[in-house]
């Protein structure tokens, strides 16, 4: 297997397990708090969105680590699961 094929192949296996990772994140935020994005407008999750943008540009650019933050990782996945909400939305409106 040539190197391209390798890389290719360590980047869709990084790639599955961070789905797998953002999921559980998904399912035990659910178990929590329900499917309460479902009651939110697409433009209230594009704003949870870009918070948790401006969250992660904050954190990059403070010196030292913040002190009440699960940190960037966790923003990432958030919007990552955020972004998952807005096509199922997008979807719904579609069927809709």
């Amino acid at each position: 297997m040539g190197a391209d094929m390798s890389q290719e192949k360590n980047t869709i296996e990084e790639y599955d397990a961070i789905l797998k990772e953002v999921r559980g994140l998904m399912v035990a935020k659910n178990a929590d708090y329900g499917d309460s994005w479902r009651e939110m407008r697409l433009p209230s999750i594009t704003d949870q969105i870009l918070v948790k943008a401006y969250r992660i540009r904050s954190i990059e650019e403070s010196e030292g680590s913040p002190k009440v933050s699960e940190g960037i990782e966790s923003e990432y996945r958030d919007i990552l699961n955020y972004c998952v909400f807005a096509l199922i939305k997008l979807r719904d409106k579609k069927t809709a």
